[in-house]
């Protein structure tokens, strides 16, 4: 028996990178997986890579900003595998730039993105999951929620919103049975992670792998971060609401 087995599990940006490894993780571990994705020939491959394996998963394309395509890709995962009870609110992206430099729609598009799209999904799940008698929410924040970086003013503010959102959700349905808590990684070696490293240094912000080094070591390999988020999705967390667990290898400890 796998520490998701039986639950069904909903994981926006499921795809690739972090997600990807996710959504593996979390089937290799008995949860039913529907994996939720703008890129629909990405999450079908990962899909088809969790049956093949033995694993549970469908592949659903949808804009997580858009409260038409969260409702249709809920009302699809519930048709195939029943209410859902695990949440990982992953979809994600990044804007990196001077600030003086960003544009009124740069704001609008990652708050679409990374903040709206928390609300949207977390305001489909829940009643399945209160009448399911309980669940688990994990969101993707970031140490960027508490360590400013320069070229990220915006990226920054939309992972602080992150974190205020795991917490009041928390303290809103915690009677109700359900957990929401927020995952905060560091330097992930992701397609996201690696291009964050890329604009970063050509903007003159060292992130060299020296640089990475002296702030968390090393980069982090996505599948670590999918190991902390299966820890606060299952029931060993049981306990553990409105957190903010940090996988930076002590980035924001220093």
């Amino acid at each position: 028996m796998g520490r998701l087995a039986g639950k069904t599990t909903i994981i926006s940006g499921g795809a690739t990178g972090m997600g990807g490894a996710a959504s593996s993780l979390f089937a290799a571990e008995g949860a039913k997986v529907a994996i939720i994705d703008r890129n629909l020939a990405s999450a079908e491959e990962r899909a088809h890579l969790i049956v093949g394996a033995g694993g549970e998963a469908i592949a659903l394309r949808a804009d997580v900003s858009k409260a038409g395509d969260v409702a249709a890709a809920v009302a699809a995962t519930e048709r195939a595998f029943g209410p859902a009870t695990v949440l990982f609110n992953h979809a994600g992206t990044i804007v990196i730039k001077p600030f003086l430099e960003t544009t009124e729609e740069d704001w609008d598009g990652l708050h679409a993105i990374n903040v709206k799209s928390m609300f949207l999904m977390t305001k489909a799940v829940l009643p399945q999951m209160i009448a399911a008698g309980g669940g688990s929410i994990v969101c993707t924040s970031s140490i960027s929620a508490v360590a400013a970086t320069p070229m990220e003013v915006l990226y920054c503010t939309t992972k602080g919103a992150c974190h205020q959102f795991a917490r009041a959700i928390a303290v809103e349905f915690r009677d109700r049975g359900i957990r929401c808590n927020a995952l905060c990684p560091g330097f992930v070696r992701t397609p996201h992670g690696l291009r964050e490293v890329a604009d970063l240094t050509r903007l003159g912000v060292d992130v060299s792998e020296e640089g990475l080094a002296a702030m968390q070591g090393r980069i982090a390999e996505p599948e670590e971060m999918a190991r902390a988020a299966l820890f606060l999705a299952s029931d060993e967390a049981s306990f553990v609401n409105g957190a903010h667990l940090f996988a930076d290898n002590g980035f924001t400890a220093i």
